[in-house]
């Protein structure tokens, strides 16, 4: 019975797609008329006009920096609320689930709400963007560290716990050193976001490279909007390279760890193991060591510190590398909080009138226009599902053919792995602009926006999930003599497909927020009405649009929970 109605709450799910796709004239016609247009639009960009050399680099590096602190801000403020979050840490029930309601609400919130709200806090500045990038991260970040932490071997806690060490020795000394790959690859994840979400935060005034595209929008100096989106574009994508590549040995490492290992048949001739159990001893990871030192730091301390002596590791290479990397991160992250213009003051000066701002956001009102914002509020709707349906028909072939167990070939794998790179490293602000200004001002714009950039993440997440099928169904049909579509219609795509479900509902889910951000650029919905609300200072409207926007998102992600249940 739930099965059937899961089915039928993913085809009505569709079936609005397919509506809104009709509804918003989404058709061939609209992009044949729109023709002519990109002919102009690519004329009245070229030839790019980059700023100069020492203007771009002061710009790429205030980037940089506001996207580094607020990275920063959200991992300290996620790893407490992660774990009063988590199931294994957490002291009560009522902690547990305040802490995780705080974190669906800081993902439910877009950015730019955040950002309109700390510029009324803080004033026109770095401390702005840090802010409201860095609060909105918790939603994701919180969340895959509190999944990162209930992930943990309990054993080195259980043997901390039977040395008398307290609560917050078990925490830093067991659960935290197993979680630090997963927690860093998580930050670096969320850097990748934060830098193209910085593009939008240039229109509310933010400082950047988002800050010089939107003056150069304003201005319809495409020629400088482009070359500046361009800029932005390649940024991403050496973050990404760079972030995914560090991020794929840090989970490997922990893969390699978690995953038992298979007894290789012993070698004619090869010595024998002689020790209790015939096998050689596992190498232990980085974290299991550090949990394994520290029991043994922490079962001194729990005993009085003098019992058993410390033993501290050898300075090492691999020890030296890893300080050496540890004081430039440290060094970097300092740099960034300057260049930010992070300071006590603006600290001191933003807790002093952080109450006085937020009485100006309550009590909600809709400033006599309650029933265009319920229109605006469907139009969102419908932007969402139709971007994200054709984001679907575009991502399940690229996302299948970048999936090595399907082609066969790591060559072609790797091609399409790396097209959908690089649209993920394009903003949806950007794509958003572009198409406005192709197809005029308007839903479809937002539509076409979303479907092409969720290209990125769709495609990337169907692909992830049809490499970690289980081979050996698949095995098994090869044996039998089957060709190379029937295994994967057969074996690869049924035990992928509750995942790619899952995925299908976290774009949408994505999509109805980034939808709301489209329309500070003309891509219809409701952020047109968003920012317009800001600029007149009617700031308990903007407090109705968040609320009527937080309870659609928590409809679709409670739906998208259930049906992740469902399926599991």
């Amino acid at each position: 019975m739930a099965g059937l109605s899961a089915a039928t709450a993913l085809l009505l799910c569709v079936s609005g797609g397919v509506w809104a796709f009709i509804a918003l004239r989404l058709n061939i016609a609209t992009l044949t008329d729109s023709a002519d247009n990109a002919v102009d639009f690519l004329s009245r960009t070229l030839p790019l006009d980059f700023p100069p050399a020492g203007e771009l680099l002061s710009l790429i590096w205030q980037t940089l920096a506001i996207v580094v602190s607020a990275t920063v801000l959200s991992v300290v403020l996620s790893v407490p609320l992660a774990l009063l979050a988590a199931r294994n840490t957490t002291p009560g029930a009522g902690a547990r689930l305040a802490s995780r309601g705080l974190i669906v609400l800081c993902r439910a919130v877009p950015e730019v709400v955040f950002a309109i709200t700390a510029f009324r806090v803080f004033g026109l500045g770095g401390m702005t963007g840090v802010v409201a990038l860095g609060v909105h991260s918790v939603g994701m970040v919180g969340k895959l560290y509190a999944d990162a932490v209930e992930q943990t071997d309990e054993g080195p806690r259980t043997a901390l716990r039977a040395t008398g060490a307290g609560r917050l020795q078990q925490i830093t000394a067991a659960v935290l050193p197993q979680a630090l790959p997963s927690l860093v690859a998580t930050a670096l994840h969320r850097l990748d976001i934060n830098l193209r979400a910085s593009a939008v935060l240039g229109f509310v005034g933010v400082n950047g490279l988002g800050y010089a595209l939107s003056t150069a929008i304003t201005t319809l100096d495409y020629q400088r909007a482009m070359a500046i989106a361009l800029v932005l574009l390649l940024l991403c994508f050496v973050a990404e390279s760079i972030s995914g590549a560090i991020r794929r040995t840090l989970l490997q490492d922990v893969t390699a760890v978690r995953r038992p290992r298979r007894p290789r048949p012993e070698r004619k001739g090869a010595r024998r193991d002689r020790r209790p159990g015939g096998t050689a001893p596992a190498r232990p990871s980085s974290g299991a060591t550090a949990a394994t030192t520290a029991i043994a730091t922490a079962a001194s301390v729990a005993h009085g510190g003098t019992s058993v002596r410390r033993s501290l590791p050898r300075w090492d290479a691999r020890r030296i590398r890893r300080t050496t990397w540890l004081v430039l991160t440290v060094a970097l992250v300092v740099a960034s909080a300057l260049r930010s213009g992070l300071s006590w003051s603006t600290l001191r000066r933003g807790a002093e009138s952080f109450f006085p701002t937020l009485g100006d956001f309550l009590p909600p009102g809709t400033g006599g226009i309650g029933d265009q914002l319920w229109a605006d509020l469907w139009v969102t709707l419908q932007i969402a599902l139709a971007g994200t349906l054709i984001g679907l028909v575009l991502a399940l072939p690229l996302g299948t053919l970048a999936a090595r167990n399907v082609v066969g070939s790591p060559r072609v794998a790797r091609f399409f792995r790396t097209v959908i790179l690089l649209v993920r490293a394009i903003p949806e602000l950007v794509l958003a602009i572009v198409f406005v200004v192709v197809t005029g001002l308007g839903a479809v714009s937002g539509a076409l926006a979303l479907g092409v950039g969720s290209v990125g993440l769709l495609g990337k997440l169907v692909a992830d999930s049809l490499e970690e099928t289980d081979p050996g169904p698949a095995r098994a049909l090869v044996a039998t003599g089957a060709r190379r579509h029937q295994v994967f219609f057969g074996s690869v795509l049924p035990r992928a497909w509750p995942a790619v479900v899952g995925h299908l509902l976290y774009q949408l889910d994505v999509n109805l927020r980034s939808a709301t951000l489209l329309g500070i650029v003309g891509a219809g919905g409701i952020g047109y009405d968003l920012l317009n609300a800001a600029r007149v200072l009617q700031f308990p409207v903007v407090t109705t649009i968040v609320l009527m926007v937080l309870a659609l998102v928590l409809l679709i992600e409670g739906l998208a929970v259930w049906v992740r249940k469902v399926y599991a």
